[in-house]
C-alpha cells in the first residue's frame, strides 16, 4: 500500500500560504530548498486541488501542463476544464474510491501538493500517512492554514527532524 506524504512549507503560524496567496516571506533557495526538489524526485505521483494546480500560472504552468514532469498528476476539481491536457494530467471529482485505488497501486508514495482544503478532506478521511512539514521562520498572520477548515485533531509522531541555513526545519510526522 501506497503512502499519502503531506510534503509543504509552513509558517510558524501555521499558514501554508499569507493572506492573498502570499508566498513571498517563505525560503526559495539554499540547501534546504535543494533537498526539498530532490526529494521530489522519489514521487511518481501528484494529487493537488484545483486552487493548488491553478496557483501554479502565476509561475509559468501552462493549463494542461504537468507541474512535475515526471509526475503523474490527479488535480481534484468539479469545474476545472483542461483543454489539451498533458497525458499524464487528470482532473477528477474527490472520491475517496479512487484515493484508496491509488493508494493500492504500485509504486512510490504519493505526494500530495500544497492545498489546505484537499489536505482536510484527506486528513478527515484519514488518508494522510505522513506529514512532512518545511517550517519556515516566519509569522504570516493569516492566510491558508496548513490543513485548510479541519477541525479534527490528532496526534503524530515524530520521525525525524532536519535543520537548514536560514532557520528551515524539515519535520517529519507518521500519522497513521
Amino acid at each position: 500500500m501506497r503512502e499519502i506524504i503531506y510534503y509543504v512549507a509552513t509558517s510558524l503560524d501555521g499558514y501554508i500560504a499569507g493572506p492573498d496567496e502570499d508566498i513571498s516571506l517563505f525560503a526559495y533557495e539554499g540547501n534546504g530548498v535543494a533537498q526539498y526538489q530532490k526529494d521530489l524526485l522519489d514521487f511518481d505521483t501528484v494529487i493537488m486541488g484545483r486552487k493548488t494546480y491553478e496557483f501554479g500560472y502565476k509561475f509559468g504552468l501552462q493549463p494542461g501542463a504537468a507541474a512535475y514532469p515526471h509526475m503523474r498528476h490527479y488535480i481534484f476539481s468539479s469545474t476545472l476544464v483542461l483543454e489539451n491536457a498533458d497525458e499524464k494530467v487528470k482532473v477528477i471529482p474527490m472520491d475517496l474510491e479512487l484515493i484508496r485505488q491509488l493508494k493500492a497501486e504500485e509504486g512510490t508514495p504519493i505526494y500530495l501538493c500544497g492545498g489546505g482544503e484537499l489536505a482536510a478532506w484527506l486528513l478527515e478521511h484519514d488518508l494522510i500517512d505522513v506529514l512532512k512539514v518545511k517550517l519556515n521562520p516566519i509569522v504570516l498572520g493569516g492566510g491558508t492554514p496548513l490543513f485548510g477548515s479541519s477541525k479534527k485533531a490528532f496526534k503524530g509522531q515524530l520521525e525525524s527532524s532536519e535543520s537548514y541555513e536560514g532557520g528551515l526545519i524539515f519535520n517529519t510526522y507518521r500519522l497513521g
